[in-house]
This record gives structure tokens, C-alpha cells and sequence, in this order.
């Protein structure tokens, strides 16, 4: 499985066999200077209807749409949608927001698209088994990096993939990646905008990994 950072918390993940899903699309403009999404998609995952993860219309390749809360099958993948909140006021600030989990060739993936507090036991243990976390840790509009530095200890992936941080190409009043990472111990950078897992080969132990977006 291949997973490619477009920028922001849009990921494209592409299976051994080929089906394309992207996670969060963005629009380019009011702070968010990523390129345009060029990537086609067999599916796309939208958190919630905010302008930085909801342009569908962005994607070529006339993907099947999956929203909300519980269990969804598109492209021969299983989704698992669990209601959550994109503010620490029970959704009054911001509104609702989607974790979605998910499994591509045997590894379980789960994208928390806005989420802006700790999660409670009962969706803990919905979320259930995490390989990879793509996880918000800008602060202001989502979880900051102790909050997402907890829900890591929570959910306790194997990949930890930060995302929805300050970049050049994000001009947002959000914290840099470097907040999260401060301290941290097993950290990879890479140097280009996708890398492959396999299921076989995960680290035994919590590793961050943080990727260069796309040009």
C-alpha cells in the first residue's frame, strides 16, 4: 500500500491491486496554497463540510463519496464512520466531525479528519485496532500537540502520520509539526511525498513519520 501526502489532511492511498481512495480534498485559496489535487480516486472520504477537506468536485475520476457516521462499503473497502466533534463543545463551536477506519491490504487505517478533543472510551473502543493514524495536531481549529500527543496514547498506532499543520503552503494561525514532534523519539522525515507499508513490516513500536506534500 502506498500513501502519497497531497497536503494538508488529504492523503492519496493506493492499494497492491490498484483502487485509489483520497481522504479530505481540499480547495486551494483562503490560506491553503497547495496544489490543485490532480490525482484521480476511486473513492474519497469527506470528515465534514468545511471548504479544506470537502471539494469532491476537485478529484477526477468520478469517485464514490463517503460521509457520516456508521458502516459504508465502497471500491470493495469497508468504512467505519464514528460520530465525533471538530471543537471541545460538543460540536457548538465547529460542528461534527468523522473519524473513519478503514482496512487496505490487511493494514487498519484510521483518518480523524478535524477531530478537536480527546476521544471517550466507548469510541476508543470503536475505533478499535490502529496501524496508521493520520492525526490533526495544528491546535486552534483541532486537537493541539499534547491533545493529539494523548489520543496517540490512546489509540496506540504503530505509524503516526501528522497532518493539518502550518506549512509555507498553509497559512493558517495553526502550530507547525514541530510542536508535536518536540520530544518525540522514533521520528522518520521523508524526503518526498509518498513511501509504501506493508503489513508485514510495520514498526513494533510507535514511529511518526512526516512526509514533504506533493508539488
Amino acid at each position: 500500500m502506498k500513501v502519497k501526502w497531497l497536503g494538508h489532511s488529504c492523503f492519496l492511498i493506493t492499494s497492491e491491486e490498484g483502487t485509489r481512495l483520497i481522504t479530505d480534498p481540499y480547495t486551494v485559496g483562503a490560506g491553503i496554497s497547495y496544489s490543485a489535487i490532480k490525482e484521480s480516486a476511486d473513492v474519497v472520504t469527506v470528515s465534514h463540510e468545511h471548504g479544506d477537506h470537502n471539494n469532491v468536485s476537485a478529484v477526477p475520476g468520478n469517485p464514490q463519496v463517503v460521509k457520516g457516521n456508521g458502516t459504508k462499503n465502497a471500491a470493495g473497502i469497508e468504512f467505519k464512520g464514528i460520530a465525533t466533534y471538530h471543537d471541545e463543545s460538543r460540536g457548538r463551536e465547529r460542528g461534527p466531525n468523522t473519524v473513519f477506519c478503514f482496512t487496505v491490504d490487511g493494514i487498519r487505517l484510521c483518518h480523524l479528519g478535524d477531530l478537536g478533543h480527546l476521544l471517550s472510551k466507548e469510541q476508543v473502543a470503536s475505533v478499535g485496532t490502529v496501524d496508521i493514524l493520520f492525526i490533526p495536531v495544528g491546535g486552534f481549529f483541532t486537537l493541539d500537540a499534547a491533545a493529539a500527543s494523548e489520543v496517540c496514547r490512546q489509540l496506540k498506532p504503530k505509524v503516526i502520520i501528522p497532518m493539518h499543520f502550518r506549512t509555507p503552503r498553509c497559512a493558517y494561525p495553526i502550530s507547525t509539526v514541530d510542536s508535536f514532534l518536540k520530544g518525540k523519539e522514533r521520528v522518520r522525515r521523508w524526503d518526498k511525498s509518498e513511501g509504501e507499508f506493508r503489513a508485514g513490516g510495520l514498526p513494533a513500536e510507535s514511529e511518526i513519520v512526516v512526509s514533504a506534500p506533493a508539488l
